[in-house]
C-alpha cells in the first residue's frame, strides 16, 4: 500500500517514514503539494483540521492522503498553543522563536504548572472522502531550556518524564516509540488492517 503525506514538514515526513518502515507501506510526500493551494487550518480542534485537510488535499491525487494536526497543550496557559502551536509566534516565525514565545509566557510557572501535552490526530482520504481518524498524546513537562538537537517544533523543551528527557535528545526510534504521533499513527495502522 501508499500513501500520500499531506505535509511540507521534512520533519513530519521523516518520522512518518520510520513509522511505515516495518508495516508493508511506501509513504511518499504528496506530489505537487508545494503548488497547491494551502489548506487553511481553521478549525478549533485538531480533529477538525486533519480531517478536513486529508479530504482537501485528498481530492489532488488518486491514492489515499495522510494528514495530521498535532500540537503543544499547556493547562497553565488556557490551552495554548493548541491548534495554533505551528503559527504561535506568528506566520513565519521559526521553531526558535516559537519556542523563545512559549518559554517567556512560561517564566514564572513553576513544577506542576509546567505540566504540558502533545496531541495528535492522524486521518487518511481518498478523494474527497475522509475514511479513519485517529488520536493519541503524550504527557510531559516543559524544562526552562532548550535540550537536545534532534527533533523540530517544541521537542527540545518538553521533557518525557518516563525517559528524563526531551524529544529532542531521544533517538528517532524513541520518540517514534513514546511520541503522540508514532502513538496516532499505530492507532490508524491498526485502523487500516481491520484491527
Amino acid at each position: 500500500m501508499r500513501l500520500l503525506l499531506a505535509s511540507s514538514n521534512p520533519g513530519k515526513l521523516r518520522e512518518y517514514r520510520e513509522l511505515v518502515k516495518d508495516a508493508g507501506i511506501e509513504l511518499d510526500e504528496l506530489p505537487h503539494f508545494r503548488k497547491i493551494e494551502t489548506f487553511e487550518e481553521s478549525a478549533p480542534t485538531f480533529a477538525e483540521n486533519a480531517a478536513a485537510k486529508a479530504q482537501y488535499y485528498s481530492k489532488f491525487a488518486s491514492e489515499t492522503v495522510l494528514a495530521d494536526d498535532s500540537g503543544l497543550v499547556v493547562p497553565a496557559l488556557g490551552g495554548a498553543p493548541g491548534v495554533h502551536s505551528a503559527r504561535y509566534a506568528g506566520p513565519n516565525a521559526t521553531d526558535l522563536d516559537r519556542i523563545q514565545k512559549l518559554l517567556r509566557e512560561m517564566k514564572d510557572k513553576k513544577g506542576y504548572q509546567r505540566r504540558a501535552k502533545f496531541v495528535c490526530v492522524s486521518a487518511i482520504a481518498r478523494q474527497g472522502r475522509a475514511a479513519a481518524v485517529t488520536s493519541d498524546f503524550a504527557q510531559g513537562v516543559l524544562t526552562e531550556e532548550p535540550r537536545g538537537h534532534n527533533g523540530f517544533g517544541y521537542d527540545p523543551i518538553f521533557l518525557f518524564p518516563e525517559l528524563d528527557r526531551t524529544y529532542a535528545e531521544l533517538t528517532n526510534e524513541e520518540k517514534n516509540i513514546y511520541s503522540h504521533r508514532g502513538k496516532a499513527f499505530r492507532r490508524m495502522l491498526s485502523v487500516m488492517a481491520g484491527k
